[in-house]
């Protein structure tokens, strides 16, 4: 299966802000420049104020949805009603693009708090690669696939997590939302090498860049990265977010932010940055060529 995953215009090119509560005021009133915001697509489901607040934001900037409750990886399979309120949510906003994640979060009908990990099996790549298909036949439109942060390995797994993730392209012609916090912190814990997982990944079919900020937790000698979106974007994610701008091409960027979240300038700064790191990139690239 072909399918066009690389968003159309420039302005998506840059990095974007992603939208959080306590910002929505500030972003209407002020109108910020941004190239992009992106939500989660749960927040905003519900026909009513909070998406009609969406569908104002909408109004002056593009909008990418980033579900985190398709439960992709769930045996059962996807919740149908679940993914009819994604799709309604997705008609009325027009996304530049929709994402979720190489987890499962569901079982027996409970949603379970969490993005939870799976073995990199050829099981669970038939189950994957079943959902995926049945979210884009729904949607219209081709479904990102983020990386999971990794804290533990499975026994069972028979394949890297970047090539379980390159033969779901294969499958089903989804992209790739490639989280380069999460592989530094994938990589840290499980004692990987975090730019040869990159440079495992099909590169035409990464569309989108998450930078985010993680904990560093101290145990008995050891360190463990905690995937929890509530710092700036360590000086590690930009050396390897420098290395995917160098494999993958300009695509478009998002900072995420989601506990101990700071003022809406300190988001801007960050997204500045990556910018920054993008132009000097391209430049290199100019100079070599």
């Amino acid at each position: 299966m072909t399918r066009d995953t690389k968003p159309a215009g420039s302005a998506l090119l840059r990095t974007g802000i992603g939208l959080r509560g306590p910002h929505v005021a500030t972003v209407l009133a002020d109108r910020p420049t941004v190239p992009f915001f992106e939500v989660h697509a749960e927040n905003y489901m519900d026909r009513g104020p909070a998406q009609d607040t969406l569908l104002a934001v909408r109004g002056d900037y593009p909008v990418s949805l980033h579900a985190v409750g398709l439960s992709l990886g769930s045996a059962e399979g996807i919740n149908r009603r679940h993914l009819a309120r994604l799709k309604q949510l997705a008609d009325a906003v027009e996304p530049a693009l929709v994402s979720d994640h190489l987890s499962w979060s569901v079982s027996g009908g409970a949603y379970l708090n969490d993005l939870l990990p799976l073995p990199y099996t050829e099981e669970a790549l038939a189950v994957m690669a079943r959902a995926i298909a049945q979210a884009q036949d729904a949607l219209k439109r081709p479904l990102l696939i983020e990386n999971p942060s990794s804290y533990l390995r499975f026994r069972g797994s028979a394949m890297h997590e970047a090539d379980f993730l390159a033969e779901l392209v294969r499958r089903t012609g989804c992209g790739l939302l490639v989280d380069v916090n999460n592989i530094v912190v994938s990589a840290h814990n499980l004692s990987l090498d975090a730019g040869a997982w990159l440079d495992r990944l099909p590169a035409h079919a990464v569309a989108e860049i998450h930078l985010a900020g993680h904990h560093r937790a101290e145990a008995d000698g050891e360190t463990m990265l905690i995937d929890d979106h509530g710092d700036r974007v360590a000086p590690q994610v930009w050396y390897l977010f420098a290395r995917a701008l160098e494999r993958f091409g300009r695509v478009p960027t998002l900072i995420e932010w989601d506990s101990n979240l700071p003022a809406f300038s300190v988001l801007l700064d960050e997204a500045r940055k990556a910018d920054r790191i993008a132009r000097s990139t391209e430049v290199r690239h100019a100079r070599a060529a």
